[in-house]
């Protein structure tokens, strides 16, 4: 084995440790996160939701030898004074377990998860309740941490769904997600949006970065006046590889202006054939309300999340 390859087993080891233990965390917003950590005098871990939902530092007492090893040996520990820190996070949804980037999310290359993908999950989970078709061929376009191509894959075991990302830490997440999640049908490939991945989809999933991030992180930042160019890259690149019958499900983000949607008036002209189907509905009126404090915003009244679903007819 390689030295990445026994870094990952390690982290494999690791997530299967805490599920063996009963761990569970539901990763709330960044700043709820914020606001539990300032009820706080000093942060300082108590038990493992603490080290790998909280991002608490703690002290090597606390974590079983078994642990404290399989962290070193994924190269997923760093020294905090006098204390440590896990340098990854782990997140539950349904009897899923997601490694992830820990809080703050401030590298360029973090993983993300929050409630964001709790939400994309139930998209998707509704969309395949809903779909008769065979589903043969899948893809997560910026799978992120692997939360689309897990779902999927967990519903449909027969299917071939691929997982594909700019970021080699989002694949090596995804990855290990997936194996500790015993999913056999899902595969990794580092791609912008679908541009070394060949062939056509009988479902195409997607919750890209929607904000105006300053630091242009790529886990956040959704390019374009108000974040919304990414998005609409996908839906362009999507349509064209969607099978017969395929369908699109894009859940993103939207800054309103004076009453408008931006993201929608984009996508109209792409969504005018009579050869698609489509619906798009509002999830959430008002999310993050704390960004429109922030440069390039100042013309938004809320930021909403939506999702469009796109079907092939002919």
């Amino acid at each position: 084995m390689s030295a990445q390859q026994l870094a990952d087993r390690a982290l494999l080891n690791l997530g299967r440790g805490l599920k063996e233990s009963g761990y569970r965390f539901i990763t709330p917003t960044p700043l709820t996160h914020e606001r539990v950590f300032k009820r706080l005098a000093t942060p300082l871990a108590m038990n493992l939701r603490d080290v790998f939902g909280w991002s608490m530092p703690f002290d090597s007492d606390l974590m079983p030898d078994a642990f404290r090893d399989e962290l070193c040996q994924a190269g997923v520990i760093e020294k905090q004074d006098a204390l440590w820190r896990s340098t990854v996070r782990w997140s539950s949804l349904g009897e899923l377990l997601f490694a992830h980037s820990p809080y703050p999310t401030s590298q360029a290359d973090a993983v993300f998860f929050g409630p964001d993908s709790y939400r994309f999950a139930h998209v998707i989970d509704a969309h395949l309740q809903q779909r008769f078709e065979p589903l043969r061929r899948a893809v997560d376009i910026g799978c992120g941490a692997g939360v689309g191509a897990l779902v999927v894959a967990q519903a449909r075991h027969d299917a071939e769904v691929l997982a594909v990302d700019i970021n080699p830490q989002a694949l090596r997440m995804t990855a290990v997600n997936a194996e500790l999640a015993g999913l056999n049908n899902v595969s990794v490939y580092q791609s912008d949006i679908l541009a070394s991945v060949e062939g056509t989809f009988d479902l195409i999933v997607a919750n890209p970065p929607y904000m105006n991030d300053d630091g242009q992180r790529a886990y956040r930042h959704g390019g374009g006046a108000l974040g919304e160019q990414l998005s609409l890259r996908i839906l362009d690149q999507a349509l064209q590889r969607l099978s017969l019958g395929g369908s699109l499900v894009l859940y993103t983000g939207v800054a309103m202006v004076a009453g408008t949607d931006p993201f929608l008036e984009a996508a109209r002209p792409l969504l005018g054939s009579d050869a698609f189907g489509w619906t798009y509905r509002e999830l959430d009126p008002d999310v993050f309300g704390e960004e429109l404090d922030k440069p390039g915003y100042e013309r938004v009244e809320r930021i909403a999340v939506v999702a469009l679903t796109v079907t092939r007819l002919r």
